[in-house]
């Protein structure tokens, strides 16, 4: 009897194995690795900062998974993220962690690069500047520009302290008076070519003042 026990436990031990093997061999199969470049996010930024630069905009990934799973996968399904809400003013070097990458359920990480990030910061600040109406072009004949005003004369700017500093107004887009014999009014953009910054108002109302030469108040 005893025999037969051990002769018996010894084929338990071997058909479990077996079925280790088989069930190992039967999930490996249809496995395949795919690389993917994923744009890299940065959230909880803090209040009063924003980035500068950064050395990487995407982060190359190597995932895993059933073939048939990898050949569905929408660039939405994956995400990098890196949580700023720490962040200092100046330069840091950020490492990604797997709790950074979002991945699609039975999807495993391989290798990402690169696997840190550096990001610069500055601190964001607000400024209000003059705005300096711009014209251009001659009147009618017989006419004259009289006057020229804006409405508002200045607006807030925001953006970071370097940039900001260096800016004390900014001027519309050209007004063409040519031709005109009478006072009009447009709504005109600010022209910010080489600023780096956020403005909240979007135009301006230019009033230019015409009247016959010679004509007093």
């Amino acid at each position: 009897m005893k025999k037969m026990v051990h002769e018996n436990f010894g084929l338990k031990v071997t058909a479990v194995f077996l079925s280790i093997v088989l069930w190992v061999f039967v999930t490996s199969r249809g496995q395949s690795e795919i690389s993917l470049d994923v744009p890299l996010e940065f959230t909880d930024i803090p209040p009063g900062l924003e980035i500068v630069s950064h050395s990487a905009k995407v982060i190359s990934l190597n995932v895993r998974g059933q073939e048939r799973l990898l050949k569905n996968i929408k660039p939405a399904d994956i995400r990098v993220s890196l949580d700023l809400s720490k962040a200092k003013k100046g330069e840091s070097t950020y490492y990604i962690h797997r709790e950074d990458i979002r991945l699609p359920h039975a999807v495993t990480l391989g290798n990402l690069n690169p696997s840190n990030v550096k990001v610069t910061t500055e601190e964001t600040v607000r400024k209000t500047v003059r705005v300096i109406p711009i014209v251009t072009g001659e009147p009618g004949k017989g006419a004259m520009v009289r006057s020229v005003s804006v409405t508002p004369p200045s607006v807030e700017i925001e953006g970071i302290r370097p940039e900001i500093a260096r800016i004390s107004a900014l001027k519309t887009e050209p007004l063409d008076v040519t031709g005109m014999n009478e006072t009009f009014s447009q709504d005109l953009k600010l022209d910010l070519a080489g600023h780096v910054v956020r403005i909240k108002t979007a135009a301006v109302t230019v009033q230019v003042v015409i009247e016959a030469r010679g004509k007093r108040k």
